[in-house]
């Protein structure tokens, strides 16, 4: 046995809930070092997108809304879950729902569009990635066209803005954090 993790190996796999934003497997499995764990269950969600956007004055494009999970209304970046396009898999659909979630929910599009970083929420219990965007000069380009089950607020702050949001705890969501701390550290302060 070598000194580094190894695969656990899954000796029974079962679904306990199939539903499309909560679908349980509960897996047996063994570790390489014998150990045997008879209850893991793991959370399969779709891939998500979310989206550093920057307008050519150099503000940043934040929403707020309400998230029932945690009762409360929070600054985020604009995020989705990646949809199935024809032809399109992994992160090239994930860059076209990105570029349409941006439009869609905050009216900006346009710009330069790069892969900021690639996270997991959780690996341990998630098994999905959140695919991060930095889209540089976008402008605003219509009014937003949100869904029926959205209620967002948009609002152009500067990176100094951005990091007092953090700091006061206005703004906690981890996946959206990490890219825009990301930004802020590389490019935006």
């Amino acid at each position: 046995m070598t000194d580094e993790p190894q695969p656990w190996q899954v000796e029974s796999s079962e679904y306990i809930h199939r539903l499309p934003w909560f679908t349980v497997r509960k897996e047996a499995v063994r570790m390489a070092n014998g150990g045997y764990i008879p209850d893991y269950f793991v959370l399969e969600y779709p891939n998500w997108i979310n989206v550093v956007a920057v307008t050519t004055e150099g503000q940043l494009v934040l929403i707020r809304q309400y998230r029932h999970g945690f009762g409360a209304v929070h600054y985020e970046l604009c995020a989705g879950v990646v949809e199935a396009y024809d032809g399109a898999t992994g992160a090239e659909a994930a860059l076209i729902t990105a570029q349409r979630e941006l439009l869609e929910e905050t009216g900006y599009g346009g710009g330069e569009w790069t892969l900021l970083m690639t996270l997991s929420a959780n690996p341990g219990t998630h098994s999905n990635l959140t695919y991060a965007y930095l889209a540089t000069g976008v402008t605003l380009m219509q009014a937003q066209e949100l869904e029926a089950t959205e209620e967002i607020s948009v609002h152009l702050v500067s990176p100094a803005e951005a990091l007092a949001l953090i700091d006061s705890g206005q703004m906690i969501q981890a996946l959206h954090l990490a890219p825009l701390l990301r930004y802020l550290g590389q490019y935006g302060m």
